[in-house]
């Protein structure tokens, strides 16, 4: 008789309060965004550098130590978006960033994260190389514009590659999506 080895994780784990603190960094970053001046501008940039880094660290610790729980596979998407979504509603709440470009990254986001909760009881989809890629240039691409005195045209070329990929990996996730569902269809005869 073969014995069930499947270890119960806490919730309350470093990943997980590395999730939590992300999502508790993002009205600091919204306010500090908000106010005038440099000084919160940069201010800003920090709270959204080290809510970025732990996006980077809880998945790692997770992964790593085997700290995945059905907490963290809904928080950590949902931080993540809520991240990336303030720092490109305020920037185009500031005009700085048109609202085309905000709706169309928001949009391909939300929709993703409602199918990956859709399919979450079927399956995981783990995330691509080109999903990767994307969160790297959402990010890259709030840090240019987050800095003082970078060039406009190197954040519009930053920018439309961040656009692009987002759209194409969001178009590859749906795919994948649907060959899923049609395996899994499959699988039960229908």
């Amino acid at each position: 008789m073969k014995r069930d080895e499947r270890r119960v994780v806490s919730p309350w784990n470093i990943a997980n309060v590395l999730t939590v603190l992300r999502l508790v960094l993002v009205p600091f970053f919204v306010v500090c965004m908000l106010l005038p001046g440099t000084g919160w501008r940069v201010a800003a940039l920090v709270v959204f550098a080290v809510a970025s880094i732990t996006d980077h660290l809880d998945g790692e610790l997770a992964r790593r130590y085997g700290l995945i729980t059905d907490f963290g596979k809904i928080a950590d998407p949902i931080a993540d978006k809520a991240l990336i979504g303030a720092a490109l509603v305020c920037l185009s709440i500031l005009q700085e960033v048109p609202w085309w470009v905000t709706v169309v990254i928001l949009g391909r986001e939300v929709g993703i994260t409602a199918l990956r909760f859709v399919l979450l009881r079927h399956a995981v989809i783990p995330a691509s190389y080109g999903g990767k890629v994307k969160t790297v240039l959402q990010i890259a691409v709030i840090v240019l514009y987050l800095l003082p005195f970078v060039p406009d045209p190197v954040r519009w070329v930053v920018m439309g590659a961040t656009v692009v990929v987002t759209v194409g990996t969001g178009a590859d996730y749906v795919f994948r999506a649907m060959k899923l569902r049609k395996v899994a269809r499959q699988a039960r005869g229908e």
